[in-house]
This record gives C-alpha cells, sequence and structure tokens, in this order.
C-alpha cells in the first residue's frame, strides 16, 4: 500500500506541479484529478486518436478559450448545438455577463436577458444571429453534412472561436443535436419561409465511426456527458473499445444516464476496452478543466 503523502503548497507553485501533489496524495477528488492528468498525457505519448465531447453551458462558463487550447491535442470534438450556438454569439460580437442565480425572472425576461444559473445573455444577440443566418444562407444552404456546414461557419468568423479554430486547423466537429440549439432554430426558421434546407442529421454518423475503426489508438474525454458523450461511444463500439478515457461529471450513475454513467459500464457494450485506463472524476468541470489544461500546456508543447 502507498501511504497518502500530505499536499504541500510552495511558494511560486506551477500548476502542474500542484498536480503531481494531488497525484502523490493518490485519493478522493485530487487523486482522482491528477489521474486525469496523467491519462491525456498518456493518450498523446501513445499517439491516440482522441475524442473530446463537451456538453453542459461550458462557453457560457467562461471555458471557450480552454477548450480551443484542448483542440490542440484532440482530434475529433464533438459537442452539444448550445455549446457552439453561444459560441457563434460571442464571435459575431456578443457577450456573456456575470448574473445572480437568485434573480427575479420575471423582472429579467422583462429586460430581454436570458439567464443560465448565474450567467446572462441579452435575448437580443437572436436578431443578429438572424441576420448572420440571413447574410450566408446561400453559402449553406445546400451543404448535406454538418460537419462541413460547420467548418462553413468557422471560416465567416473573424474573432477567436470554437469554430473558426474547428475551420483552421481542419478538426473533425460533429453536433448530431444540432437542431437542439439556436444554430438549429435559425436554419429552420429558413424552412419555415419555404426555403430548402439540405443537412442530414445521419451523413455524419458514419464518418466518426471510420475515423475510430480507423485508429489503432483511441482516447475518450467526456466533459459532462450528455449526446456528445454517446454520440462517441457509438463509434467506439464498431472497434474494441475505446484504449483511454477521461469522465467529468457532476451526474450521477444510480439514475441509469448516460451522463453519470461510470465509464466502466462502458466494458459491457464494448465502448471501452477491458483493459483500458480510465478514470471518472466528480468534479464541475469548470473547476477541473482549467487546472488539468493548465498543466497540461506546462507540461507538453
Amino acid at each position: 500500500m502507498e501511504p497518502v503523502k500530505q499536499i504541500d503548497i510552495k511558494e511560486n507553485m506551477k500548476v502542474s506541479e500542484l498536480i503531481k501533489e494531488m497525484s502523490l496524495s493518490g485519493v478522493f477528488g485530487a487523486g482522482k484529478l491528477a489521474k486525469c492528468a496523467d491519462i491525456f498525457e498518456l493518450m498523446l505519448k501513445d499517439k491516440a486518436t482522441i475524442f473530446l465531447g463537451a456538453a453542459g453551458a461550458l462557453v457560457p462558463a467562461g471555458m471557450k478559450n480552454i477548450l480551443i487550447d484542448l483542440l490542440g491535442y484532440v482530434n475529433v470534438f464533438v459537442a452539444t448545438g448550445a455549446n457552439l450556438t453561444h459560441d457563434l454569439i460571442e464571435a459575431i460580437g456578443h457577450k456573456h455577463f456575470q448574473g445572480n442565480e437568485h434573480a427575479d425572472d420575471k423582472k429579467l425576461n422583462e429586460k430581454g436577458i436570458d439567464r443560465i444559473y448565474d450567467v446572462y445573455m441579452e435575448n437580443k444577440v437572436y436578431q443578429d444571429l438572424e441576420d448572420f443566418f440571413d447574410k450566408h444562407f446561400d453559402e449553406l444552404k445546400d451543404i448535406t453534412n454538418i460537419k462541413e456546414f460547420l467548418w462553413k461557419i468557422g471560416g465567416f468568423l473573424d474573432k477567436k472561436s470554437i469554430l473558426k479554430t474547428c475551420y483552421e486547423k481542419k478538426i473533425p466537429i460533429f453536433c448530431p443535436g444540432i437542431a437542439d440549439s439556436g444554430i438549429g432554430l435559425m436554419m429552420n426558421n429558413k424552412i419555415m419561409e419555404g426555403k430548402e434546407v439540405k443537412l442530414k442529421a445521419l451523413e455524419d454518423l458514419n464518418e466518426i465511426i471510420k475515423i475510430s475503426m480507423d485508429s489503432k489508438k483511441k482516447g475518450v474525454i467526456y466533459l459532462g456527458g450528455g449526446v456528445p458523450k454517446n454520440y462517441i461511444q457509438q463509434a467506439m463500439q464498431f472497434t474494441s473499445g475505446a484504449d483511454y478515457g477521461i469522465q467529468i461529471t457532476l451526474d450521477r450513475a444510480n439514475t441509469g444516464g448516460s451522463s453519470g454513467a461510470e465509464l466502466k459500464e462502458g466494458i459491457s457494450w464494448g465502448k471501452l476496452n477491458k483493459d483500458a485506463k480510465f478514470v471518472n472524476l466528480h468534479c464541475d468541470v469548470t473547476i477541473a478543466l482549467p487546472i488539468i489544461v493548465a498543466g497540461l500546456k506546462e507540461k507538453i508543447k
């Protein structure tokens, strides 16, 4: 048995050094967070194809630039339509604002303010979003593949964004729930106006499965679970499963939902290799992710 080392905090300590101390303590959340960093490094050293799934309100919570940093390490990105919509909203010039979860929502509604827990967003952003899709509709209407559709949107953008980064680096970006978002609503508005939109929901599925099947080693990172997690999990089933896994979520396993299911459950489905190295961290993504990525950036150039 290894003893639990008491964590020492030193002056001017680097984040990577703090994670090392957490690793030496080896238990509870600190030990699990350190293991996330270790397994991420193993994925990179093993040259695994890394699939990143991001759910939850990560962009409104200030995680956009950290996700962009992560895109420098991963090979495939699967996101909710909501995160991509909020990314696009910032890319066309709007902001998210610090708010109060105890606010009077009736008054916020009267003022045209939408609330995401303690984050505020002005409802008027949707008018500019509509104007954006009006301007570019002719270049988007005939695209059938959602990945190509999202790359095209990224190519229109000037400001730093997730969509722009995926376009520039040609990182495959999948969004199986795109209809469940502001982007989906904007394109549906065109259908309601009698215009034709050729996006096909199933066309991307074969592509992510092929990437999985063509990869000798595979690593998965799930931030919050949801549809992105399950979409990646499906692709793993066509192979021997993922070789490495990291999951950061606050959801619980005993409710039976995919978001809370521990990674080892995937072994029974063939989604995770029975010999895989993996870790489940029960933590707020907005706390754990900045620490893990900061440590990673210090150690791996």
